[in-house]
């Protein structure tokens, strides 16, 4: 019995390699925030609008960036998600996400780096649409949460 648990182990090992190569064990492709769609996002001075003190349609709002990031500055009122690119990040999200109606305004945002570079939002995305969200929308952060949000006056908190 002993002998064939090594036979099986090696000849996996020695099959690793090519199965490796055909994607069938490589790391999926990483989610960019390039990858949601125009129709998903929302600007800077919109989502402040819905921000102000009575205004209607208040959305929920996650930070799915890093923790030391939303310690520095976040949006008022926002919960820390976790990042997005990492699994205890997907495990915040859903917890915190859980007890909301599947149709509640969802807003996520990170800014941790340009647009285009950013390994947070494309997950959190979609792991919120594949929980069943179907009305979730991302902030449209092109450089960074300093420049395109604190910069601009749109309102912040400190701390946790």
């Amino acid at each position: 019995m002993k002998g064939s648990k090594i036979a099986v182990i090696t000849f996996a090992m020695m099959l690793m390699p090519a199965l490796q190569s055909h994607g069938q064990f490589s790391n999926p492709a990483p989610l960019s925030a390039t990858t949601i769609s125009q129709e998903n996002l929302i600007q800077p001075a919109e989502l402040a609008r819905m921000l102000r003190p009575g205004a209607a349609g208040r959305p929920v709002v996650f930070q799915v960036g890093s923790f030391v990031m939303f310690q520095q500055a976040h949006i008022p009122d926002s919960g820390f998600a976790g990042p997005g690119s990492q699994a205890n990040g997907m495990i915040l999200l859903k917890k915190f996400s859980a007890p909301l109606s599947k149709k509640q305004l969802i807003v996520i945002y990170c800014g941790c780096c340009p647009w285009n570079h950013c390994p947070n939002l494309g997950p959190a995305y979609k792991e919120l649409h594949d929980l069943g969200f179907t009305n979730v929308k991302v902030l449209y952060l092109a450089n960074n949460f300093g420049d395109d949000w604190v910069a601009k006056g749109y309102p912040v908190e400190k701390g946790q």
